[in-house]
């Protein structure tokens, strides 16, 4: 629960906040944490404040050999559907706590591929967001899948799922909002066009205002100007008249 909070005051701030300023506010809200246990938890979780880029090295020179190579690069292009897909985690606030939503993004057609909820944030929440995408869209061999370095998604499991089903792991640098940049966009305009100003009672409602949103408007309805002002239902459709033609 402390991890959530710590998440929730992190994103709340755009990542501006540190350790530091983390542990004051928990403080404000009655809950007095030590802010280098707050540090942990924020490297556990792969959240690094903005700015902090000698700590970010400090950093990669201790955490071990593990490569997790950035194969996007901040480069959010592809040359067709189902070759590049962004995956990420957020939190909606409810009155009975946080629901969380895990996505998957078509990086050539801005279309939400598969999503799932839960109250938790956990490494299960990832593998059935994309097994959801995976079962509706059968893309080929050698999707790229681009991620940060939470542990629900460099976790033992997840990695091994991608590894069955032919895809290629690719993360952000750690602490580095800028290299999931479309992924973040999303999440931007799923809380101010969905969340900002509104007040869900409970988790089963977000839920299914969170569903509504991106199947009934955001990818059937929503124009994008990146997509020539179609919807990316609509984008994708176009492209597949043109290959058939």
């Amino acid at each position: 629960m402390l991890s959530e909070r710590i998440r929730s005051i992190f994103e709340k701030n755009d990542g501006h906040y540190g350790s530091i300023r983390i542990s004051k506010s928990l403080e404000m809200e009655g809950l007095h944490v030590n802010h280098k246990r707050v540090a942990r938890l924020m490297r556990g979780m792969g959240l690094y404040a903005k700015g902090t880029r000698i700590r970010y090295r400090q950093y990669h020179r201790h955490a071990g050999n593990e490569e997790r190579p950035n194969l996007v690069n901040q480069c959010f292009t592809s040359p067709a559907p189902n070759k590049v897909w962004l995956g990420d985690i957020t939190y909606i606030g409810t009155n009975e706590g946080f629901l969380y939503p895990a996505v998957f993004l078509d990086v050539f057609t801005r279309r939400v591929v598969g999503f799932s909820t839960s109250p938790r944030m956990t490494e299960e929440l990832a593998m059935d967001a994309f097994q959801k995408a995976w079962g509706m869209t059968h893309p080929g061999k050698g999707l790229i899948v681009h991620t940060d370095q939470g542990s629900q998604f460099t976790g033992r499991r997840f990695r091994s799922l991608l590894k069955g089903n032919d895809a290629i792991c690719s993360n952000s640098r750690k602490g580095n909002p800028y290299d999931n940049a479309m992924m973040e966009s999303f999440y931007r305009t799923l809380k101010r066009e969905l969340v900002s100003g509104r007040k869900f009672e409970s988790r089963e409602e977000a839920k299914k205002e969170v569903f509504k949103f991106i199947e009934l408007y955001y990818n059937s309805v929503r124009m994008h100007s990146a997509l020539g002002y179609a919807s990316p239902r609509e984008f994708e459709e176009r492209h597949s008249q043109i290959n058939l033609t």
